[in-house]
């Protein structure tokens, strides 16, 4: 079988020992060779590709997967019937030092392995191409999954496995990686799920390999999922603002309503009526972490690895305080209270002036955010 230019022999008549007949050394066993092969070959530096050979792989760009701040990703195949996904980056003309920092970034994601990370296979670089080679994700993007009425359903369990699966990811990128690489734009629409529905991290590392290829950068995050101090300023950008995007996991289509699904779970939270709104534990378990995870001081929310084992059941989740303590002060909505403690006394208004406010100014936060 003929594997990214190596040849595998899949044909093992013999799977024990067996000396060399010249060194007189015991050989190892073939099956046991063919995995350390398949191993290293997991470690082997990515592969820089054509523009031809994507034109060739992608049939000249004939299927177009979607588009974002990014790039836009066309589907295509390996010439061994592999499926790859290639992203096709923004930016402008380029220079020597563009180069030189796309290399150096490019060759930081191709070190970057973890199991619910979308692996790198390799990349294209030149004076018309810059462009990204990953694996495919036969199932698309949890935002699909979530927000189409196309979708087939799927159970709890398996939503809390990704849930759990995009935890990882980050715990990874954030803890164990050998830099720490901040995502920027956490959102259903960036995790992939592959043939089983496994969470698959996409995208990290391109905001900062992207400020450097093309015109955005001074852009961070999506409006809806990005965290209040990208707007507010009191507070450094930090990788505590992938735990936030983490856990507004929900519809950014605001309208001109403020029933807001997360700060309506927080109310309903308050007045000890989460079970209103949600008929499972389960549910109940991911609400409460995805409120200590939108907390509005980035000090407040926890590190990612410990929103692995508050959603899987290992640590005890404690009463979260108020997330939502930016919007309402800034409108009189909700007075009073102390940071970081759970006394924080609500005083509630419902004439449509406070209302109205509440709205505008979720409204200038997307609008802040998207321009920044």
């Amino acid at each position: 079988m003929v594997l990214f230019g190596y040849t595998v022999c899949t044909k093992t008549k013999k799977n024990f020992t067996e000396k060399d007949s010249q060194t007189g050394k015991v050989r190892e066993p073939k099956a046991a060779t063919t995995e350390r092969f398949l191993h290293d070959m997991a470690k082997e530096i990515i592969t820089r590709f054509t523009a031809q050979e994507l034109q060739n792989f992608t049939n000249n760009y004939s299927i177009r997967l979607g588009s974002g701040g990014f790039g836009t990703v066309y589907q295509g195949r390996f010439r061994n019937g592999v499926k790859i996904a290639v992203k096709v980056l923004n930016r402008n003309p380029n220079s020597k030092k563009v180069e030189e920092q796309f290399m150096a970034e490019v060759g930081t994601i191709g070190r970057t392995y973890n199991i619910n990370l979308v692996r790198l296979y390799g990349y294209c670089l030149d004076q018309q191409t810059s462009a990204l080679v990953y694996e495919y994700m036969e199932n698309s993007s949890l935002d699909k999954l979530l927000f189409s009425n196309e979708t087939p359903q799927i159970e709890l369990e398996k939503l809390q496995e990704i849930a759990i699966g995009t935890a990882k990811a980050l715990a990874y990128l954030h803890e164990d990686c050998h830099q720490r690489i901040i995502h920027y734009d956490i959102k259903p629409g960036n995790i992939l799920l592959d043939l089983n529905f496994s969470a698959n991290v996409a995208d990290f590392g391109l905001a900062k390999l992207c400020t450097h290829v093309s015109s955005l950068s001074g852009y961070r995050g999506t409006p809806g999922y990005s965290a209040p101090e990208f707007l507010m300023h009191n507070y450094p950008i930090t990788h505590k603002c992938d735990v936030y995007s983490f856990g507004m996991n929900t519809s950014t289509d605001l309208g001109d309503s403020v029933d807001w699904f997360p700060k309506k779970a927080w109310e309903e939270y308050e007045k000890a009526g989460l079970k209103d709104l949600i008929t499972a534990e389960m549910v109940e378990r991911m609400i409460m972490v995805a409120l200590w995870c939108v907390q509005d001081s980035p000090s407040s929310r926890p590190l990612m690895s410990t929103v692995v084992k508050m959603l899987e059941g290992g640590v005890e989740i404690l009463s979260p305080p108020n997330p939502f303590r930016y919007l309402y002060e800034h409108t009189g909505y909700v007075a009073g209270g102390t940071i970081g403690t759970n006394s924080y006394s609500t005083t509630t208004r419902t004439d449509s002036s406070q209302n109205e406010n509440t709205t505008s100014l979720m409204r200038e936060y997307e609008i802040q955010i998207a321009s920044s």
